[in-house]
């Protein structure tokens, strides 16, 4: 927590000169560069394992993009969803939730309109998932993985739960994934991924920041 407040109000450019890292000019081929660039400052040492970023402290990293208002700009990734061997899997072994019970939040002042390298660490906050905001992740998470069991992933749309969504991730439309129709039957379909909606990190900066 000392090393994420000592970098709060450092723009990009600056972390990036501090710790000789090459910043690229924009995120046109290189999405999860500011991403990966506070994971290197904070030490976190999952690398590309399922399990938080901060394996030993049990805590995700996540960086949010917020405007000058204090809005997130996107929302926000977790985890890819499984579409098959999810037989007895439930919301408190779930793969999403070991993801998500502890996260440290790294606001980026990131609207387009302002340039990479002048773009600005927020004040970071450790959060912890439990209580009415735990109660609707899972809702949605049930909701969700009972349509996955069922066969019909592919009535899920973007708009499906209402602070938690399903939507393809994967790098090009041609990747596919093994996946169930409702017959049971073996079909391919798009991998998915959780993201949390814009909706539930405007819940999270508002309790925060009030």
């Amino acid at each position: 927590m000392a090393r994420a407040q000592n970098i709060a109000g450092l723009s990009l450019s600056e972390l990036a000169a501090r710790y000789k890292v090459t910043m690229p000019r924009d995120l046109k081929r290189e999405k999860g560069w500011v991403g990966q660039l506070i994971e290197y400052i904070l030490g976190a040492d999952a690398g590309s394992k399922p399990v938080p970023d901060f394996v030993d402290l049990a805590i995700e990293l996540k960086t949010l993009p917020i405007s000058a208002l204090g809005e997130p700009l996107e929302t926000t990734f977790v985890c890819v969803a499984p579409l098959t061997g999810i037989t007895g899997q439930n919301w408190q072994n779930s793969h999403f939730r070991n993801k998500i019970k502890k996260v440290l939040w790294v606001p980026i002042l990131a609207e387009r309109r302002i340039a990479l390298a002048e773009r600005i660490v927020g004040t970071p906050f450790l959060w912890q998932l439990q209580g009415e905001q735990e109660q609707l992740l899972q809702q949605d998470w049930e909701e969700l993985m009972d349509m996955i069991v069922l066969g019909d992933v592919h009535a899920i749309t973007a708009k499906t739960g209402q602070y938690l969504q399903l939507r393809p991730k994967a790098a090009n439309a041609k990747v596919m994934t093994n996946a169930f129709d409702i017959e049971g039957n073996p079909i391919m379909s798009q991998p998915k991924g959780f993201y949390l909606k814009k909706d539930f990190t405007r819940l999270l900066l508002d309790e925060v920041f009030n």
